[in-house]
């Protein structure tokens, strides 16, 4: 493994000189907020190298310089999570990309298809997984360990070349392109704080109890980054709802919550919490947020909704495209009831080219389904 700066900076350069490099990593995140990393491998056409980003010493800049050099192709396969390491590690998102797992779902081979999924029906080999669950913390890591690391980039260039002479040969270059645009998007990583209720789940029906979710959200948020800890050891969803929907203004209401550890009421964290909820309970009426609220569909729109499902897995099928790539069951109800007003993805760029302009003829009812010879096929009235 390299474990100093000046073996990194050497192999960076060699990796620097190529057209594309491939590149994976291993961390850790159940016990912290940020992911720690752990390893990171990298492959060339002509080099593959493991780095120990733990070894004594050692400085990323080099590999940094290298995921900011816009003259390499960086290939990852579903690269959300090493993209998210990168960013917090060394604030910069790489360019250009190639995700393999998103160039796949355009190319044919499924939904979300893993990485072994494709080594094995691209090139027919098996990985061995028998390392998958390894602590990458410790030292010394065993010769199988760092085996099976090295293989998640240097199978990869193989599924990389693959996948860009699939692309190319389909014409389709050009819709990876607009995918790579959202994983290279800075707000893809960098949630704001006050935005962190957004992910989760909407149980509530008053705008009061949206300002309460809110502010605590956003607190829990702070609180996790600070510490470094999942949020879920500061304050679990659960917990979060119950504030908002009980609302307590002082320690002894916050006491008798279900779901508020025993002796919070006596903490820090208790303060802030009430803090956050009387801060809520201030906002005037007017400018209170709105529940997000489903519009009742019209008449027709759930039969319409089923309709476009049948479309859309033939045209995927069709067009060896996977389905979730092209449109999710939300993008067909949206289509299904406010037509071409839907602000879905599934009516924007190749996607609507592909889908889109024939999912509103459908519901127009310029495009019907036909069942002939024990197949459904789409055709124009």
């Amino acid at each position: 493994m390299i474990e100093t700066t000046a073996e990194l900076a050497a192999a960076c350069e060699t990796l620097a000189s190529g057209q594309y490099l491939t590149i994976d990593t291993e961390f850790l995140r159940e016990t912290t907020f940020w992911p720690q990393l752990c390893l990171i491998q990298m492959a060339g056409p002509d080099i593959a190298v493991i780095v120990d980003p733990l070894a004594k010493g050692i400085d990323l800049a080099p590999f940094f310089e290298l995921m900011a050099n816009t003259n390499v192709i960086k290939v990852f396969h579903a690269a959300r999570q090493d993209i998210e390491i990168i960013y917090n590690l060394g604030k910069l998102i790489p360019h250009p990309i190639f995700d393999t797992q998103v160039a796949a779902m355009v190319c044919g081979f499924g939904d979300s298809v893993s990485y072994d999924q494709l080594v094995s029906r691209i090139k027919n080999v098996h990985i061995d997984k028998s390392s998958r669950f390894t602590d990458w913390s410790r030292r010394p890591l065993t010769e199988k360990q760092l085996d099976y690391a090295l293989a998640d980039v240097t199978h990869l260039r193989d599924v990389y070349q693959h996948l860009k002479q699939e692309l190319e040969r389909e014409g389709r270059s050009l819709w990876l392109t607009e995918e790579m645009a959202i994983l290279e998007a800075k707000e893809t990583y960098d949630i704001h704080p006050d935005d962190a209720w957004q992910r989760l789940k909407m149980r509530l029906k008053k705008p009061v109890e949206l300002a309460v979710l809110q502010k605590v959200a956003a607190w829990r948020e702070r609180e996790a980054r600070s510490r470094n800890v999942p949020r879920g050891r500061i304050l679990k969803d659960d917990g979060l709802y119950e504030i908002a929907q009980q609302q307590p203004k002082d320690m002894e209401a916050l006491s008798r919550l279900r779901t508020i550890p025993k002796g919070w009421e006596r903490s820090a964290a208790g303060t802030a919490i009430i803090e956050a909820v009387n801060a809520a309970l201030e906002v005037p009426k007017a400018d209170m947020p709105k529940v997000p609220r489903q519009s009742p569909s019209p008449e027709g729109a759930q039969a319409a909704s089923e309709m476009l499902k049948v479309l859309l897995k033939l045209i995927a099928e069709k067009q060896g495209v996977a389905a979730k790539i092209i449109a999710n069951s939300d993008d067909l109800e949206r289509i299904a009831s406010e037509g071409s007003a839907a602000d879905v993805g599934a009516l924007k760029g190749w996607r609507r080219e592909l889908f889109g302009d024939t999912a509103l003829k459908l519901i127009n009812g310029e495009v019907a389904l036909r069942f002939v010879d024990r197949k459904i096929e789409a055709v124009e009235l």
